[in-house]
Parts: structure tokens; sequence; C-alpha cells
């Protein structure tokens, strides 16, 4: 849980709280985590939900900020940094949903059907989703590199390496 949110939110702050504010939620429906079909998606769905929720905080506040300062500093860790810091940064700039479904099926390798289950979403949005997620990555990856492709594995392969203990494969 912690992962999930770590790659939905983008960075390791807050992660490990949200993963926490995940399992109380799940702790206090407890019953209906127990009789649902599939406890693990209903607790991933926590997460996501929670973190929708985080970013969209984070948005308005960012927004209040911007009006109340003219000089809006961007902070970036380091400029060198490697392939998965590339990736998470394109993986930032992906709308929510789009976010969601790549990093599911290909960093935590959770079939379509799975992904729909946790997000809540058909099927047919996980693939139009992944698929546009997919392509956005590219057209990040590659701007970040001068317009050529970037010299590296493509954005699923990476995005799968964000996931420590990935065995291989992409639950298709």
């Amino acid at each position: 849980m912690a992962r999930l949110a770590h790659l939905l939110l983008g960075s390791s702050d807050g992660a490990d709280d949200l993963a926490a504010d995940a399992l109380v939620a799940v702790w206090h429906q407890w019953d209906r985590v127990r009789a649902a079909e599939h406890p693990a998606a209903y607790a991933r769905g926590v997460v996501a939900n929670l973190a929708r929720s985080r970013i969209r905080s984070l948005v308005r506040e960012r927004r209040r900020v911007a009006l109340f300062s003219s000089q809006r500093a961007d902070h970036v860790d380091d400029p060198d940094v490697s392939t998965v810091v590339d990736v998470q940064a394109a993986l930032v700039r992906l709308p929510f949903r789009k976010r969601a479904c790549v990093v599911l099926r290909h960093a935590f390798d959770l079939s379509e059907r799975e992904t729909a289950r946790t997000l809540g979403i058909s099927v047919g949005t996980v693939k139009s989703q992944t698929s546009r997620g997919i392509a956005e990555l590219e057209r990040l990856l590659g701007s970040a590199h001068g317009g050529e492709r970037p010299p590296v594995p493509g954005p699923q392969e990476t995005v799968r390496k964000l996931h420590p203990g990935h065995a291989g494969g992409n639950g298709r």
C-alpha cells in the first residue's frame, strides 16, 4: 500500500501517512472489506481514492499560494538524475486516472480486470487510459531528451522497475 501511495503521489513525502490512513479506513470498514469479493482490490481502491483527494488538495493549495506569490521557485531535486526519476517525474505530470492505470498495470503487474476493480472503472477505460498514459509518458520522456527517444528502456519497463518486488511480466 505504501509503494502504491508513493507511485500515485509521485514522492515518498506523505506516502507512508497515506498508507496508514488507508489502513485505518479499511479497519473502520472491516466488515465491508471482509465481505468483499477481492479485499486487496478494495484496499488498493481506498489508497487510490485517498491519493486522488490528497492530490486535489495539493493542487488547490498550490493555486492559493500562486495567487499570493508572484515569484514561484520550482524545486528540482537533481537535474542529473537516473531514468527512474525521469519516469517518476513524467508520471506526476499524467492526470490521476492515467497515472493510476499505468502504475497498477505495469508497476504492480495487475491485470486489466484487477485494475478496473481497484479503481471502480470499466476494463475498457483501463485499456484506453493505460494506452494513452503510456503514449503520453513516451512523449514526455522524448521531449525531456531533446525530442529524441531516450537511450533507455521504454516507460513500461522503467515503471516496472519502480516496484521493487516485481517478478516480470505485465499481468496480461
